[in-house]
């Protein structure tokens, strides 16, 4: 009995540690982005305050960034309670990122972003990346590849099928 009981307390010392771990990387994430799109705009969390923020990390060439856009915009259109932020990363060139914009009718603001822009967030794995915050500028969670409308509907109606595909 007594080595079940030291079991459990080691598990649950484990589990602090490792919530102890993230905790201040979402905190940092939360409060500490300021993003400036083509145009020049400023968004900012607490600016955003009281919207759903979903921040998308994605490039030109990225074939699974382009196949997402379409939700995402849909999303941006059909949610007026939520903000959709696409950062473009990686890209050979602003226009290359403006044609692609212009292509695919993209509606929802675009930042240039680079490798500090990313860092700002934790960094990057892979694109699509995205990460989503609550109206009260909650860092729900992020994702690392593509999203669809339904699922991110489901995230931020809370719903059991989406608490793995975001992750904190």
């Amino acid at each position: 009995m007594n080595h079940a009981h030291n079991k459990r307390i080691l598990h649950k010392a484990t589990l602090l540690a490792a919530l102890l771990l993230f905790l201040p990387v979402s905190i940092a994430l939360a409060d500490g982005w300021s993003l400036k799109d083509k145009d020049g705009a400023h968004y900012t969390l607490s600016g955003l305050q009281g919207r759903w923020v979903l921040v998308n990390f994605w490039a030109p060439w990225c074939e699974p960034c382009l196949q997402e856009m379409p939700d995402l915009v849909a999303l941006q259109q059909q949610h007026k309670d939520m903000q959709v932020l696409g950062v473009a990363v990686m890209y050979q060139s602003r226009q290359k990122v403006t044609d692609v914009v212009n292509k695919l009718s993209i509606s929802y603001p675009i930042v240039f972003g680079n490798e500090d822009t990313a860092a700002d967030f934790g960094g990057l794995v892979g694109l699509p990346t995205s990460f989503l915050y609550s109206p009260s500028g909650k860092l729900v969670g992020h994702h690392q590849g593509i999203l669809t409308k339904k699922e991110i509907e489901q995230a931020m109606e809370q719903k059991p099928d989406a608490a793995g595909l975001f992750s904190r």
